[in-house]
């Protein structure tokens, strides 16, 4: 009756192996570590730093417990602080030779203790939020007239555009606000140009209205369309941020709207608040120039001085190239780039989208520089560099330009990415700012870790006190809950706050009211005269509609919270939702596995150790440890 086949109890054994593999790296803490990410948008860090950065450690004399690449950066595993210092300044100058244009950032950074075959077997420990790291905090607002003003802008060019495509004649185009305003000597023309208007800018309303002996047409943006403009200028600033901060080696940054204008950006492990602002603040622009390929230019490709009234500028692979100081188009003419592929060739390839003012100039650019090259470089902090320099093969009109030549999908993705987001597409300000210091971190650590531990010995004496053997196995089945929640949150690699303790602790009192209900429920057999074995089957059976029942209503709260929320109430929801679902699995089947295993192998069971067990007619039974028969 109470008997578990043996793939149940493997599949409790295997979930108490996953547990703590991915537990257990939780607890060995951090280490002094070295982190080396690029200090260029043009520059991409990929594994073959990793042999570079072990050999100028081998060639100081310095031992790392191992170097390895993560994707967007390579770090360095130390035993203390002074080889962790010794380090960073020995990668940095071995990597920087010229310090006031460094390529590389070498951060100092903190990595898990746990072995490095853990590591491999992706079992890390959890992120720790800024609340428990410590590092800068910032909420910026986002400019949205600004970014309606800046779609304004664009459309008085586009208006501009149609207009003359289609010869029809006016008296000015100008932006008054967010709107555009056309005026026309008569009103054939104003119809005309009413009529084309609306119906190759249906974001736009027009109105007529007499304006002296002229006609004026003004144009807003439909409400659904102005809101659909602020929202992908809040996701380009969120992404723009995304880029600079990824690129310059922030551990788990946390970068999220908030409301429909703001913008939350965490950086944990942060202390230094004006470089954290340079961060976050960095601009990039793009310019777009012809290549000089004189003589002149080609003399001084190999040395010699560059010509009048050009700049000697490097491409991404190192190779100089001379282009003109005048610029053709600059970034505000970029509406989009998106990676893709030659539809002749077949080669992969950069797919380019400019407004009206820009697809002009490309046209007239490109019509007069058939077979030259056309260099797109982006500037930061007053630097440039050469992103890609194609070359013109035929005239370029419609505003859909193709670059491509020589690329793998790869570095397509990436130079689509440098031109999309090279810049905010609405200005920021930063509204409030915080900083937490490390010391401060480590307390929180310490109270949220004392507040689980002895919120869980707490409910742990209890049960026992009160339900005997049955209330060991509810305690022993709520730390394979706690394991298994560590362990989930650890495989997700989640990022663990204060509220995010808060809500281990609170589940930890939810999980065990499922084994409260069953021991009682346990307890509610015995006294309506069922046999041991029998009261434990119906026990657990008929306490589960129960269980089920207030864990999905506490779901549902849960998951609107969730949903709805942001911030610390999200963090507080993701580990409610989950402790939710792994005390369900431990309170019923773990709880009852150790049951099964403990009273299932007796047939004929006399008594349970569960405590007092109260009749009708005012008697009461302790009940005993079991006593099987003979």
């Amino acid at each position: 009756m109470n008997r578990y086949p043996w793939w149940k109890y493997a599949i409790l054994a295997f979930a108490l192996a996953l547990g703590l593999l991915y537990t257990v790296p939780n607890l060995y803490g951090e280490a002094p570590a070295v982190q080396v990410s690029s200090g260029k948008a043009t520059l991409k860090v990929d594994a073959t730093l990793v042999t570079r950065v072990e050999q100028v450690l081998r060639d100081a004399s310095l031992r790392a417990d191992f170097v390895q690449f993560d994707g967007m950066s390579v770090r360095a595993r130390f035993g203390d602080t002074d080889t962790q210092k010794r380090a960073k300044d020995a990668l940095s100058a071995a990597l920087n030779p010229d310090r006031g244009n460094p390529s590389y950032i070498v951060a100092l950074n903190l990595l898990s203790r746990s072995p490095e075959w853990m590591g491999s077997l992706r079992a890390l420990p959890m992120y720790l939020g800024l609340d428990l790291r410590g590092g800068v905090h910032f909420l910026m607002q986002v400019d949205m007239k600004a970014a309606l003003t800046k779609k304004a802008d664009a459309l008085s060019g586009d208006v501009r555009t149609m207009l003359r495509d289609k010869n029809i004649r006016h008296a000015g185009i100008s932006r008054e606000g967010n709107a555009v305003e056309v005026r026309f000597r008569d009103a054939a023309a104003a119809a005309a140009g009413r009529r084309i208007l609306s119906e190759q800018l249906p974001d736009l309303v027009w109105v007529e209205t007499p304006d002296g002996t002229d006609v004026r047409l003004r144009g807003t943006l439909k409400p659904e369309a102005a809101k659909a403009v602020q929202d992908q200028a809040l996701k380009q600033n969120i992404t723009t941020l995304h880029n600079r901060v990824n690129e310059l080696g922030v551990a788990e940054p946390v970068i999220q709207q908030q409301g429909a204008d703001r913008v939350v950006v965490q950086l944990p492990g942060v202390q230094d608040t004006a470089k954290a602002k340079d961060i976050i603040g960095r601009t990039a622009t793009l310019e777009v120039r012809m290549v000089n390929e004189s003589a002149e230019a080609q003399a001084a490709l190999s040395g010699g001085a560059v010509p009048f009234g050009s700049e000697r500028y490097l491409e991404r692979n190192g190779a100089p190239v001379i282009v003109f100081r005048q610029v053709v188009l600059t970034g505000d003419n970029l509406n989009d780039a998106q990676a893709g592929f030659d539809n002749q060739t077949q080669e992969a390839a950069v797919h380019l989208t400019l407004d009206a003012k820009g697809a002009r100039i490309f046209k007239d650019v490109t019509r007069e520089n058939v077979g030259k090259r056309m260099a797109i470089l982006l500037f930061e902090k007053g630097r440039g560099e050469v992103v890609t320099a194609p070359v013109i093969r035929s005239e370029i009109g419609g505003g859909r330009v193709q670059i491509s030549g020589r690329m793998t999908t790869q570095e397509a993705n990436d130079v689509a990415l440098l031109l999309r987001a090279g810049s905010l597409a609405a200005p920021m300000e930063i509204i409030e700012e915080r900083t937490i210091g490390p010391s401060l971190g480590a307390e929180n650590i310490a109270k949220g870790f004392d507040s689980v531990t002895w919120g869980f010995l707490a409910i742990v004496v209890f049960m026992c006190a009160y339900y005997l053997l049955f209330g060991l196995f509810s305690s022993l089945a709520l730390a394979f809950n706690l394991l298994l929640l560590v362990a989930v949150l650890s495989m997700l690699q989640a990022t663990l706050t204060l509220p995010g303790m808060a809500a281990i602790a609170l589940t930890l009192g939810m999980a065990i009211d499922a084994n409260v209900l069953i021991n009682e429920r346990v307890r509610e057999e015995l006294r309506n005269g069922l046999p041991p074995q029998a009261a434990i089957a119906a026990g657990y059976d008929r306490a589960f509609a129960t269980i089920l029942d207030s864990n999905i209503t506490t779901l549902i709260a849960g998951v609107a919270l969730l949903a709805f929320g942001s911030g610390p109430v999200r963090g507080f929801a993701v580990v409610h939702c989950l402790g939710i679902l792994t005390s369900m699995f431990s309170a019923i089947m773990f709880s009852r596995g150790l049951v099964n295993l403990w009273y299932g192998r007796q047939k004929r069971l006399k008594s349970v150790s569960i405590g007092q067990v109260w009749r009708a007619g005012g008697k009461t039974t302790i009940a005993p440890a079991s006593t099987p028969d003979q």
